[in-house]
């Protein structure tokens, strides 16, 4: 499949959030995504094949750290490296805007992305108790750094 990643503009807020309704029980608003658009901490990447939005990753970056808040890949079009290329994208863009790590939460009943994961170098990092609703679940923070600790 052919796609390439785009930074995040106000043309793919709708396809965004028709894919937030599709993948999550608690979707980000039009006007959450809209927000994004603004604010200086959010670096949001959209996976597109021609007209067509088929995925998107939101991070946030503070200092030297990076925080996936949101990741999402049409059902139909996954296992197709959407993923992966938005994570490599995104963390690499992170790197060189100064950040040291990635990190992000993730269900533990969510085989699949964990799989994902770690297949790109995440690491467990410890759990939230209680972090996520509908249904009630912890999250694994999981962690990549970008350069060996010291």
């Amino acid at each position: 499949m052919n796609f390439e990643i785009v930074p995040f503009q106000s043309c793919h807020i709708d396809a965004v959030y028709e894919l937030e309704k599709e993948c999550f029980a608690n979707p980000w608003s039009r006007e959450d995504l809209s927000a994004q658009l603004s604010n200086p901490n959010a670096h949001f990447l959209a996976a597109v094949s021609g007209d067509e939005v088929c995925g998107y990753i939101g991070i946030y970056e503070y200092f030297e750290s990076c925080e996936i808040a949101n990741l999402a890949v049409k059902k139909e079009l996954r296992r197709n490296g959407i993923a992966t290329a938005l994570i490599n994208t995104a963390s690499e863009n992170a790197g060189k805007r100064g950040c040291e790590f990635i990190t992000l939460e993730v269900r533990p009943s969510n085989g699949t992305a964990l799989s994902l994961y770690y297949s790109l170098g995440f690491e467990k990092a410890g759990i939230r108790k209680n972090f996520y609703t509908s249904p009630a679940e912890d999250a694994l923070i999981m962690t990549k750094y970008f350069k060996e600790k010291v």
